[in-house]
């Protein structure tokens, strides 16, 4: 069995990332055991928390997983200068190291695919153009989710599991370069898990 760490910095990305690493393991037949750091207080207590994790490995108080992944919207600075932050925190431990970078934000990546939209809700949904304006996707995945006669208590996070389960990841990926990133790296670990 594989065992992932996962940084979140909310409830969002923990549903969605969790979500997404159970789906690829299953279509690979891989085992994981999926550990939540989660950590509530944004991105820099995500950056802050992760750095402690690493210092702690460093000093070999944790066993080393098979696999880190860190996430954090980009939050209208863009992935390449969310990625650059966390590799240069991480200069021992990056051959296992995935960043999950929402670019801008994670709700929407749950936007992506209308037709898993659909099958999970009802009702279809425009995936939305990339704007940065902070609680835009929020609104969009709430207005989205009421068009389809759903009044969600969490805006809609709390589908995640199955609207990932619904999702054609190709298509999702040629609409959003940030989840394209996520996805194929994903898929790479878990190919390189299976040939050995």
């Amino acid at each position: 069995m594989r065992r992932i760490i996962l940084f979140v910095e909310d409830y969002g990305h923990e549903a969605f990332i969790t979500a997404l690493i159970r789906r690829v393991a299953h279509e690979n037949r891989i085992q994981v055991k999926i550990v939540n750091r989660s950590v509530r207080g944004g991105h820099g207590k995500v950056i802050t928390e992760f750095q402690n994790y690493l210092r702690d490995m460093h000093r070999e108080r944790e066993g080393l997983p098979d696999l880190l992944i860190v996430a954090t919207d980009a939050n209208c600075k863009g992935y390449g200068d969310r990625r650059k932050e966390i590799d240069e925190k991480n200069t021992e431990f990056k051959e296992f190291t995935i960043c999950a970078i929402p670019d801008p934000h994670i709700e929407r990546w749950l936007l992506l695919d209308s037709s898993a939209f659909k099958t999970v809700l009802g009702k279809g949904c425009d995936a939305p153009a990339y704007k940065c304006s902070r609680d835009r996707y929020k609104k969009l995945l709430l207005q989205a989710m009421q068009n389809a006669g759903i009044v969600p208590p969490l805006g809609g996070l709390e589908y995640a599991q199955d609207i990932i389960n619904a999702m054609n990841f190709k298509r999702a990926a040629k609409t959003d370069c940030s989840f394209k990133k996520l996805f194929d790296e994903l898929v790479r670990k878990f190919k390189e898990w299976k040939r050995e």
